[in-house]
């Protein structure tokens, strides 16, 4: 009697961990959405004010690096929207469009231009700021 109601706590502590881990990872995950969305307006507020950084610079050395990264930015906020759409969504644009293959090649070839322009928009702010 002893050993089956030993086994029946067992079984009812494993069912409780069970239940325990599947809540904290369902609430992990829904934290990570949470950050996810909230990351959105601050990329948005970023690019406003880098653009509006470039067209107060008027052009210039320091002015075309910050459009550089301004416009690399704006890749960046239209990437984390789909990433956003598709992890909440399972809608992914850019295979819907382009199919399977070519949609990795151009989410591919926008990561590749997002780091691109920043860091050549920083890299020209860098050799303009060279006294």
């Amino acid at each position: 009697m002893t050993n089956i109601l030993s086994n029946t706590m067992v079984d009812s502590v494993a069912t409780v961990l069970q239940e325990h881990q599947h809540a904290a990872t369902s609430e992990t995950f829904s934290q990570g959405e949470l950050f996810g969305l909230l990351e959105l307006p601050f990329l948005i507020i970023a690019l406003v004010f880098c653009f509006l950084t470039a067209k107060r610079l008027r052009g210039g050395k320091f002015g075309r690096g910050m459009n550089l990264i301004a416009w690399g930015f704006l890749v960046m906020a239209i990437g984390h929207l789909h990433m956003q759409v598709d992890h909440l969504y399972g809608y992914n644009l850019f295979n819907e469009l382009l199919g399977h293959a070519i949609g990795k090649i151009v989410w591919f070839t926008a990561l590749i231009a997002t780091w691109g322009l920043s860091a050549l928009g920083f890299y020209k702010i860098y050799k303009a700021s060279k006294i």
